[in-house]
């Protein structure tokens, strides 16, 4: 752990020797057969997809695993386009399924950084209330957080907010000390160099595009049905397996189709765009500061967030992405425009927000608007101070009334092949700090469906 005060640049690669870097990439590398046959294939090398495989390889060491990932990398989506934040699990209803989740999943994330030496900070998080309305709503917050068995939770008032961030103004705010910063796609690709260090496979660009039973065996093999499913990739490439596992994030929804499955609950993508603070300006911001969540709105709101690189984001927006991968503003592809303009889910969820929608889109192209926002709660902030910064896409799930799906979904499929697929449809955020109790959690589900 690094302490909050001498936060630096560390690079992922900074943690590696040489050889060990090289040993690292060689792990990575792409498995290219003409005919692989496994137990169980997981398709989706992102963080949820690689916990899951981590643990089920762990459970199951005498079974056969393979991670499939259309990506030149692991992790490269929604895993390594985020905010970077450990949470602690303040927000979600109590009892839920999330909340557990996320309390537990940070509990693990911070045991597992320790033991694997991946560097994290534990700077804590000020959730500001800056208006008296906002009071009320802080408080129900710190009841849940409570409930939900968040650790260390404390209200404070305007000069403890000052004594904790010099530079934010606010009239009381929750503390959450618990919160922490960490880089979550060199998480990731530990979890991916672990599971292949127990005997797991990793193929890179494999998309996979159909998904079905096999009508014979695979040449040349003395196996006859004993891995009755064939997935097969854009290039024509096969793999054969038992049971199938995908965790596809901004593709779970067509993934899903493959298998017959119901195009709904539909992936609609939300681009969140971040502002950077010139270096010179890091002083106005020690840890994470969160304003207090309006219940009017889908989104949270922007928020400042330090990085284990030194940097400090602060956002973002929250607008439709023309490109389920796009992290651009002009990105743009017709198949995922189209699919999310014609879904009446998303158009329900357009006409219920539009003056909120229409005002995440002028922040997006304003900076002005979006600094004024950060104003709320750090004053001395200026437009000056402020660059254009990184952006990510987040694939909310639908469905066709217009509401967010704030749950997990699991689904199979029909036919034969129902029995032998299960999709994670949706895995709500916070994912990441989540990951390795939703690991747990799906390889639970694995196990009782696929009796193994």
């Amino acid at each position: 752990m690094i302490g909050c005060g001498s936060r630096k640049a560390i690079s992922a690669t900074s943690l590696l020797t040489r050889s060990e870097s090289k040993c690292a990439k060689s792990l990575l590398n792409t498995i290219r057969r003409n005919h692989s046959s496994y137990d169980v294939a997981v398709v989706g090398g992102g963080i949820v997809g690689l916990a899951t495989a981590r643990e089920l390889i762990l459970r199951h060491p005498s079974l056969s695993f393979v991670v499939l990932e259309k990506e030149k990398e692991l992790a490269v989506h929604q895993s390594g386009h985020n905010s970077g934040v450990i949470h602690s699990g303040i927000y979600y209803t109590p009892g839920s399924l999330k909340a557990r989740l996320c309390v537990r999943g940070a509990t693990l994330a911070y045991q597992y950084c320790e033991r694997k030496g991946i560097p994290y900070q534990r700077c804590g998080k000020l959730i500001v209330a800056v208006e008296q309305e906002e009071i009320p709503r802080l408080k129900a917050l710190y009841e849940r957080g409570l409930q939900n068995n968040v650790r260390d939770l404390r209200m404070i008032d305007a000069k403890e907010i000052r004594e904790r961030e010099p530079y934010c103004r606010g009239l009381m705010a929750l503390d959450s000390p618990y919160t922490g910063i960490v880089d979550w796609r060199l998480v990731a690709h530990t979890y991916g160099k672990e599971f292949q260090e127990v005997g797991g496979a990793v193929v890179m660009e494999f998309e996979v595009a159909d998904i079905r039973m096999a009508s014979e065996s695979p040449e040349g093999t003395a196996d006859g049905m004993k891995y009755p499913i064939s997935i097969k990739s854009s290039k024509g490439e096969e793999v054969r397996c038992r049971y199938v596992l995908t965790c596809g994030g901004l593709y779970s929804d067509r993934l899903s189709q493959i298998s017959g499955c119901s195009s709904e609950p539909r992936i609609v993508p939300f681009r969140g765009d971040y502002l950077v603070l010139k270096p010179e300006k890091h002083y106005l911001v020690k840890g994470n500061i969160y304003p207090v969540p309006d219940p009017r709105f889908p989104f949270l709101g922007v928020h400042f967030t330090p990085r284990m690189d030194g940097s400090v984001w602060l956002g973002p927006n929250a607008v439709l992405a023309f490109k389920r991968e796009g992290y651009r503003l002009y990105d743009f592809n017709m198949r995922d425009f189209g699919d999310a303009v014609s879904f009446r889910g998303l158009r329900k969820l357009v006409f219920r927000n539009l003056v909120y929608g229409v005002g995440e889109m002028y922040r997006g192209i304003f900076i002005s608007a979006q600094v004024k926002l950060l104003q709320r709660y750090i004053p001395e902030l200026s437009i000056n101070d402020v660059l254009r910064g990184p952006a990510g896409v987040r694939a909310q799930a639908l469905d066709r009334d217009g509401n967010l799906v704030d749950d997990f979904v699991f689904d199979g499929g029909v036919g034969a092949i129902g029995s032998r697929v299960l999709h994670v449809r949706n895995a709500p955020s916070p994912a990441a700090t989540s990951s390795l109790a939703i690991g747990e959690m799906i390889a639970d589900e694995v196990e009782s469906r696929f009796q193994l």
